[in-house]
């Protein structure tokens, strides 16, 4: 890819501001010392507009880019499903989930599991999201992202996985949550503005230079097949998106995982002012999700139409970079990429930070600990966790697809994470035991499920019926279970809304209905 001055500096200048707006956002006042509220929840100080753009800046990175454009390119529009249901999700989560977590006052989704029902869920958990967050989703936004240096500047894979780490550390290990949000805000700015400005591009050159929309109407005319969001079962993608269940089946579980339980996501709400702020700040997130897939779907689609000369589909948003991104502008597009990639790294890594330090260390090994001994180990775990996931990361460049690869193995451990929650939020007689028994067995069974039981179902079918199998057991061991009831004590003025959450939600979900009503 041939870079001007201009565009390195464009790009250099990215970088410089954002670790410097990361170290600056993690000075603290003179003679204040940093604790665990300011390092691990933003002295939980968010605005919603603070915590919507950190969402999408943490959510969209390479996986969205390089590993959704992939899908797009293979599968098509479909694969935009997990973005729409989303803004959905982000409604439920904010109306029912958020006002128990701000309620409870926890620093983590583990430290709620206690509350709900005892110290053993909350390790085992702690435990199984450590895992996931380094070995799955470090591991593949560094490859990915590395991958995308490969592709447009020919930066060898292992020193482009290397690169990202240490610009991602460079603020985020010593700043924590408020370096991370404060950078996000800037990120989601290059990441919406520069993806915006490559699909422009992609779109402008399928139409032959006639603009944006009619390169939207020429891809639609030229490709119909890539614009269906329900797979027939004659697709060759159908596993992976299985038609109507995509709506009403087991994606829910994955988005109620996702956006519902899922540390780095719901660590930005629990730093919030208020939970009037959180909630403002899940339906603003939900309003930018409707055009994620233009600037993450579309490109990939474009790509097929005019033919990419890539050797996978995951080379598709790389190749329209290095194809038709002009000089002076590529600097700007490379930045919103590496943008998505770096927002996303420094959140994982302060979540793992956050849940080893909170949940393990100090719950088991220092319970005496100053706060600034555990901000110290804080710093250390991030540190640690990176140095894990570099040389894991390399080796996942056997993947075709490595959008479908994380949805798969996250699949895993999703569904018994929801039935956990959705339980213990809603049933009272949901006991410890119950609960154990459904985090130790969801491997087990997703693993029996997709390997010899139905291995050639559907992941997201798959899914399903762990969801319902660890239901059962849920409620099973729960009535046979003498064990004492830990419920969260919870009414209907609980989940009140104000009216501009409420009419903002309507309006998110009428544009929804409206996409699926077009391209059914």
């Amino acid at each position: 890819m041939s870079f001007s001055y201009t565009d390195i500096a464009v790009f250099l200048g990215y970088c410089l501001l954002i670790v410097g707006v990361g170290l600056w956002m993690s000075r603290e006042k003179k003679g204040h010392e940093k604790n665990a509220e300011d390092y691990f929840l933003a002295s939980k100080s968010l605005p919603w507009w603070a915590i919507g753009a950190s969402l999408i800046a943490s959510n969209i990175s390479a996986e969205q880019f390089i590993g959704m454009s992939g899908s797009g390119y293979a599968i098509g529009l479909g694969i935009a499903a997990y973005e729409w249901m989303a803004a959905i999700t982000l409604i439920l989560v904010a109306k029912f989930f958020l006002p128990i977590f701000l309620k409870e006052k926890i620093y983590t989704m583990p430290h709620f599991l206690e509350k709900r029902y005892d110290s053993r869920v909350r390790t085992s958990m702690a435990v199984f999201w450590i895992l996931v967050y380094v070995f799955v989703n470090l591991t593949s936004v560094l490859y990915l992202g590395a991958l995308a240096l490969k592709t447009i500047m020919g930066v060898d894979l292992m020193y482009g996985i290397i690169g990202l780490a240490l610009f991602s550390a460079a603020y985020t290990v010593y700043g924590g949550l408020k370096a991370v949000v404060w950078t996000d805000v800037i990120q989601v700015i290059f990441l919406i503005g520069g993806g915006l400005i490559t699909t422009y591009l992609a779109l402008d050159t399928v139409s032959d230079g006639n603009g944006f929309m009619a390169g939207l109407f020429k891809l639609y005319q030229e490709v119909p097949q890539k614009f269906d969001l329900i797979l027939e079962k004659t697709h060759a993608s159908y596993n992976d998106l299985p038609g109507v269940s995509v709506l009403v089946g087991a994606m829910w579980v994955a988005n109620i995982s996702y956006w519902g339980c899922n540390q780095y996501i719901i660590q930005r709400a629990l730093a919030a002012k208020s939970v009037n702020e959180a909630q403002t700040g899940l339906v603003f997130a939900g309003f930018l999700k409707l055009v994620i897939p233009l600037i993450v779907v579309i490109p990939g689609i474009a790509a097929f139409a005019l033919s990419a000369d890539i050797a996978k589909p995951d080379e598709a948003y790389p190749w329209l970079l290095n194809t038709f991104v002009p000089v002076g502008i590529k600097g700007l597009a490379f930045a919103a990429l590496i943008a998505a990639v770096v927002s996303s790294l420094s959140s994982m890594i302060n979540s793992v930070s956050t849940i080893f330090t909170m949940d393990i260390y100090k719950n088991y090994f220092a319970k005496e600990k100053s706060e600034a001994n555990l901000v110290m180990v804080g710093r250390i775990v991030s540190a640690v966790a990176l140095i894990i996931a570099i040389p894991i990361a390399f080796q996942l460049s056997v993947l075709d697809q490595a959008f479908q690869y994380i949805q798969k193995y996250t699949g895993y451990i999703s569904p018994g994470v929801v039935v956990i929650f959705i339980f213990g939020f809603f049933w009272k007689r949901a006991t410890a035991n119950a609960a154990l028994s459904v985090a130790l067995l969801s491997i087990p069974i997703s693993l029996t499920i997709d390997k010899w039981l139905f291995p050639n179902m559907p992941f997201l079918d798959q899914m399903g019926i762990v969801f319902i199998t660890l239901s059962a057991i849920m409620i099973g061991v729960s009535v046979l279970d003498k064990g004492h009831e830990k419920g969260i004590k919870i009414n209907s003025d609980l989940f009140k809304t104000t009216p501009i959450f409420n009419i903002s939600s309507i309006i998110l979900m009428g544009f929804i209905a409206m996409i699926y009503a077009l391209f059914w």
